[in-house]
């Protein structure tokens, strides 16, 4: 497990730039408990491992104009790794799926996607997921609210499993 190869200061780094990843690096420094500069080294080497994958601001798509989101469970033809490949690549490439996530059970995938209005999800519905090969099934929902939205991992979980360990 990769939790074994970072001591408590990696593991409070992390968690506090999850929680704020504008803070400057003497902020971050001062609340894991180090100095500046080994922190950016610790920083660097966390981003450098592939632990911290990119930082990212938080935008409001109500507000920026996208009224609808909608989760699209979508069932396949074929989940041959190729045809499997190819869904994913076209998934990338449509700028409505914020998310594409492939499951086990009776969907194969199940895409988040946002839109200013219904008819334009429609429009990439009927248009584009529909239309494309491999594609048996789609069953959508629309999300009429959300109760929660949290990025990352949980870190009080990882501390507290961690801390059982002999």
């Amino acid at each position: 497990m990769v939790t074994t190869r970072l001591d408590p200061i990696d593991r409070k780094i992390l968690s506090e730039l999850q929680a704020d990843g504008r803070m400057t690096n003497v902020e971050l420094a001062k609340r894991v408990g180090i100095s500046a500069p080994p922190c950016l080294r610790r920083v660097r080497a966390l981003e450098e491992a592939g632990l911290i994958r990119g930082y990212h601001a938080e935008v409001n798509s109500r507000e920026l104009g996208f009224e609808v989101q909608v989760f699209a469970m979508v069932g396949l033809e074929s989940q041959a790794e190729a045809e499997l490949s190819a869904f994913e690549e076209k998934c990338r490439g449509w700028p409505l799926v914020r998310e594409c996530h492939m499951l086990n059970g009776e969907v194969d995938f199940i895409l988040k996607c946002v839109s200013p209005d219904l008819s334009t999800f429609q429009s990439f519905l009927t248009g584009e997921l529909l239309t494309t090969p491999n594609v048996a099934s789609v069953k959508t929902s629309l999300v009429i609210r959300g109760a929660k939205d949290e990025p990352g991992v949980p870190f009080d979980v990882l501390e507290d499993r961690l801390a059982l360990e002999p």
